[in-house]
């Protein structure tokens, strides 16, 4: 079913943007809930099984539908999956043998065995109302939900938007595997400016990753104040933070809120200066 949603994703998009020469194909999945459901039947398996699964033929069906022969690649790194394949798309682009291409960008997340589920629910990281509450003081854990998108990338022409730049980064040694790391998130943060040749000066929004957990939420965003409150000499600004507001809850790579109160702001969240929350959006005023 993956493969299928891609297919039929990246045929909308390649028909509504003019690519011209679109060669790279980068896709991020990183669940194969449906492989595993055929493994549990003997009725499942088939000459088509083994191709119809893998998450590292889900790029190459695309490319291999599509006519794109060049880089074709699955990428997993779990719920940063599409931000990453992003990131690896315009890598590739940058490059003066290929500048000269557009490429393709795509995210992919279904949630069809429950055994996943159950599992993260065991670890604690779901929310038991399944529902995200991120920012917020009754934030208790995420709730899964299912996606995909596609995005051609060019180089200069008409455009719906502009990626001025990117950056990844891991956390490294932190509390735990599963912990973030807020020095590491800071130097992400940096990099990404950096690589977008900007200043904090110029950011009015943060789009946050916004996991909705009591550990999660006030390291990222501790993060982020102390990036933007290093950047700033007494100067008087609003920075808004909050995660996308598509109210599609956490299909592996943003987290996106559908109850989300703007009069509940979690105790634990301090940027070390004012705030403010409405409208579920925080404003961080820094002085």
């Amino acid at each position: 079913p993956q493969h299928r949603m891609l297919l039929a994703m990246t045929a909308q998009v390649l028909a509504q943007v003019p690519a011209g020469r679109c060669e790279g194909t980068f896709v991020g999945i990183s669940s194969s809930d449906y492989g595993r459901l055929l493994g549990l039947y003997s009725h499942g398996v088939s000459p088509y099984a083994a191709t119809g699964n893998a998450l590292s033929v889900a790029a190459g069906r695309v490319a291999f539908i599509f006519d794109r022969q060049g880089p074709a690649v699955s990428i997993d790194t779990a719920c940063s999956s599409s931000l990453v394949a992003l990131n690896i798309a315009v890598e590739h682009m940058r490059s003066p043998l290929h500048e000269r291409e557009a490429s393709l960008g795509c995210g992919i997340n279904l949630t069809i065995a429950r055994a996943t589920t159950l599992g993260l629910g065991l670890a604690g990281m779901l929310a038991p109302d399944g529902r995200c509450k991120t920012l917020d003081a009754r934030a208790n854990g995420y709730a899964r939900s299912e996606g995909v998108g596609a995005l051609v990338l060019r180089r200069g022409g008409d455009a719906w938007g502009l990626l001025r730049g990117s950056a990844v980064r891991q956390d490294g040694r932190s509390a735990s595997l599963t912990a973030p790391n807020g020095q590491a998130q800071q130097g992400l943060l940096v990099a990404a400016l950096q690589d977008a040749s900007t200043s904090v000066d110029a950011l009015t929004l943060n789009e946050a990753h916004g996991t909705g957990t009591a550990l999660g939420d006030p390291i990222e965003v501790g993060a982020l104040a102390a990036v933007v409150a290093g950047r700033r000499d007494g100067e008087l600004f609003a920075l808004c933070v909050g995660p996308p507001t598509d109210g599609r809850e956490h299909a592996q790579q943003p987290v996106n809120p559908k109850d989300y109160p703007g009069d509940v702001l979690a105790p634990n969240i301090c940027f070390n200066v004012f705030y403010f929350c409405i409208l579920g959006v925080i404003g961080i005023y820094v002085n």
